[in-house]
């Protein structure tokens, strides 16, 4: 059947994010350093961000917090007052940075948008994301948003059978295997992955081995060529 539904994850598949977010996180160990070496601050960080996502979800609100948690359980609860303020401008700093779009990103969409319905489906805080898109200005290129709590089989089974003709004429790309690729394919759609510079060990996970409805990419420049090619 030909492709009629395109979706693209958004952050470090359309522009720059987990890069912002390392800083961030050079900044908190910089910060808290006389409380323990790098490899255990990030180490505490970590847990206590996965273990908060269902509290807080996806996005720099839930990430701010889970800092100061981390923050006053490595001080004792004695995290000084100029950290939590520190911890707060970083998270604001982080709302409110340049959205970048990556190389390749605009000719891709405008080339993909003349012939397939584009969709975004990304995780995150609600209002971030929303920034995030009309700061980019790709906003018109996509024919449905959807910003949601878990890229799960059945989201993409919802999102595409609302936004398209059903997940077996889809096409969900992105940077994160867990998350863009083996849900959309086992939904029953095809699926693309473009590595990004950084990955969050959240986020990673194997490739399909044998699948043919799979492709690596190395750049999200070579996605419509293989999406046209489909069938």
């Amino acid at each position: 059947m030909p492709i009629t539904t395109v979706g693209l994850d958004a952050d470090d598949t359309l522009w720059h994010n987990e890069t912002i977010f390392r800083l961030t996180h050079d900044r908190f160990a910089e910060m808290l350093a006389e409380h323990g070496d790098r490899e255990v601050i990030e180490a505490r960080l970590a847990a206590t961000e996965q273990r908060n996502l269902r509290l807080y979800g996806y996005g720099i609100k839930g990430f701010t917090l889970s800092m100061i948690e981390t923050a006053m359980e490595l001080t004792g609860g004695n995290a000084p007052a100029g950290v939590i303020r520190e911890i707060l401008a970083c998270g604001r700093e982080m709302l409110g940075h340049p959205v970048e779009p990556l190389p390749g990103v605009d000719d891709a969409l405008a080339r993909l948008s003349e012939r397939y319905r584009l969709v975004l489906i990304t995780k995150g805080d609600l209002m971030d994301q929303e920034r995030k898109l009309a700061a980019s200005e790709l906003g018109d290129l996509f024919a449905g948003v959807e910003i949601v709590s878990e890229k799960t089989v059945d989201t993409y089974r919802t999102v595409f059978a609302r936004h398209g003709t059903g997940a077996e004429q889809a096409v969900m790309a992105g940077n994160s295997m867990k998350s863009d690729v083996l849900p959309a394919i086992a939904a029953g759609a095809w699926a693309a992955h473009i590595p990004y510079v950084i990955t969050w060990a959240h986020e990673l996970a194997d490739a399909p081995v044998g699948e043919a409805r799979f492709v690596a990419l190395e750049s999200i420049s070579e996605l419509p060529g293989w999406v046209e090619g489909i069938g």
